[in-house]
């Protein structure tokens, strides 16, 4: 469905632009058409910029610290590039370019699940798919469907994704899961716990994951956005529900140029292992060598 739906409003974009430029060419330019054709084009890098402003103002408000200018500058061109290339390619086009992957030879070694964040699919994990299978690991990445629906309404794909892995390896599988998706792991954990879903699985890394809920989840209208809310009914109740030494089997990856996910540390789960970068916001986080081989650490390990 999510891919769907973004190639048509990446085609629309598209459309509008070549409209415009052809207007432009055609009619010349007027005041209304130059505004659109700058909206167009600048739009993205735009409404980045304000969740990064948005994001220093609320943590020197809530924590006292504020984020040097240009740290937030170099975080703000990065997410800009890996946001590009996440919404307008992976997502759009290219969901099922990495087939999951579950060879015979992987029997006995360690595999991943991968959980997506809000508004994604499981073509955002591209990247790390393509090297997994260079390493003949097995690996199962999900979509979580319906896209704006609750958080709870997951679990059953959660599940089924770890089934998949453990059945094929006859490991517990690791569990990668960004922005919201841990989230949906952690509800995964809630609603299967009668069927030992946490002793199912080795560790559980997120990244940028909203633990105690996000201040930009405020402006959300969704459900799941709602749900994400600092101090929401459903964060609470995730939060009662979860046993203390549950949380020693996370690893939260979280950053101070994180402009999603805010103020921090609301990206570590109390209780759980924390690992901080400097610099990175919210998509670009994920995609940090560092990230990548602390994966390759846990698997070997």
């Amino acid at each position: 469905m999510l891919a769907r739906l973004t190639r048509l409003l990446f085609l629309a974009h598209v459309a509008a632009l070549v409209g415009l430029l052809w207007l432009g060419a055609t009619r010349g330019w007027s005041a209304g058409a130059a505004i659109g054709l700058a909206a167009l084009l600048l739009w993205h890098p735009v409404v980045l910029g304000i969740e990064c402003l948005l994001m220093r103002r609320v943590t020197q408000r809530v924590n006292g610290t504020r984020v040097p200018a240009g740290r937030l500058l170099r975080a703000w061109l990065g997410e800009w590039r890996a946001s590009s290339v996440t919404f307008a390619w992976r997502l759009p086009w290219r969901s099922s370019a990495e087939p999951d992957h579950l060879p015979p030879a992987a029997r006995g070694s360690r595999g991943v699940v991968f959980v997506h964040g809000f508004v994604c699919n499981r073509g955002f994990w591209n990247p790390w798919l393509a090297r997994l299978r260079a390493l003949d690991r097995a690996f199962v990445a999900v979509s979580l469907e319906p896209v704006f629906g609750g958080i709870d309404d997951y679990a059953t794909i959660v599940e089924a994704a770890v089934r998949r892995v453990e059945a094929a390896t006859g490991v517990p599988p690791l569990v990668v899961a960004h922005s919201m998706g841990g989230l949906a792991v952690r509800g995964w954990l809630r609603a299967f716990a009668s069927q030992g879903a946490a002793e199912r699985v080795a560790e559980i890394v997120t990244i940028g994951t909203p633990h105690r809920g996000t201040w930009l989840a405020s402006l959300g209208l969704s459900p799941n956005a709602r749900q994400m809310r600092q101090g929401s009914a459903w964060m609470s109740a995730l939060a009662a529900a979860d046993p203390a030494p549950q949380a020693a089997r996370f690893v939260c990856w979280w950053s101070d140029c994180d402009q999603i996910v805010f103020p921090p540390p609301t990206a570590v789960l109390p209780g759980a292992q924390s690992r901080a970068i400097e610099g990175a916001a919210h998509i670009a986080l994920c995609f940090r060598e560092e990230v990548w081989e602390d994966l390759l650490a846990r698997l070997e390990g």
